[in-house]
């Protein structure tokens, strides 16, 4: 069986219970190591295998993961984040489908979540809004033109933007078409890891801080008024409102 396994943001405890069973449990680990903690496979086996994608081509890939189905070994693909997400993952099982091998994901913490845990805000707030966009610019990788920034950004929500720090002056101009200046945006970098970096700002501001700060790769950019301090409180703990667990305290 070959696992693909979403390895968290960055953080070794954030990979799942089972994700590290696996990874434990090995015979063969690729993991992409440009990206995901070393310290993620450090529970590996003494005797597993250990390859790292970062210098791989997909053919090599599916190579070492054919071999190791055909000798009856378990395969660990470990990716970063949640595999489903920017994690290349449909090329590869694709040709495990053609190729008639078993595989199994197992989902991972992204780094989308984790940013926002690194800085302590929720993207859905009652009065303010309750849909989240996840995307990137056009760069090496094409985007849709009906996806591109411009055209998210008019919907006003909180807007996650992955893969696209190094060109944060092109995303606040994206942005500011629909945005106010003033709105509030979080770059993190590295987020859970040891030496993550946070740098907040608005709009108007932001480029020239995460210059200041260093960050041109491996950093989450979040946009929009969840970062702010005004909203509604949620009515699952409303007093006055009931639901099918608990009645209105007024009723």
């Amino acid at each position: 069986m070959v696992y693909f396994i979403g390895a968290g943001p960055g953080d070794p405890e954030l990979i799942t219970v089972k994700g590290q069973r696996i990874v434990k449990e090995a015979d063969i680990i690729i993991y992409a190591g440009s990206l995901v903690n070393k310290a993620i496979i450090d529970c590996r086996r003494e005797d597993a295998e250990v390859h790292n994608s970062a210098s791989m081509t997909l053919e090599e890939v599916i190579e070492v993961m054919e071999r190791g189905i055909d000798q009856g070994k378990l395969v660990a693909r470990v990716h970063t984040g949640d595999p489903s997400i920017y994690g290349a993952i449909r090329e590869q099982m694709d040709i495990l489908d053609e190729k008639g091998i078993s595989y199994e994901v197992i989902p991972g913490v992204s780094s989308f979540v984790g940013s926002a845990a690194a800085i302590k805000k929720e993207f859905t707030l009652p009065g303010i809004t309750q849909t989240v966009i996840l995307t990137r610019m056009e760069g090496r990788t094409d985007v849709p033109e009906k996806e591109n920034l411009e055209k998210l950004a008019q919907h006003r929500a909180s807007m996650c933007i992955f893969l696209s720090v190094h060109m944060i002056d092109d995303v606040v101009k994206n942005l500011a078409v629909h945005y106010p200046m003033t709105t509030p945006i979080a770059v993190v970098q590295k987020a859970t890891w040891e030496d993550q970096k946070i740098v907040l700002g608005t709009l108007a501001d932001i480029g020239d801080k995460v210059r200041e700060a260093g960050i041109n790769k491996t950093a989450q950019i979040m946009v929009g008024d969840f970062l702010g301090n005004t909203y509604e409180k949620s009515k699952l703990y409303d007093k006055d409102f009931s639901h099918e667990f608990r009645s209105a305290k007024n009723e």
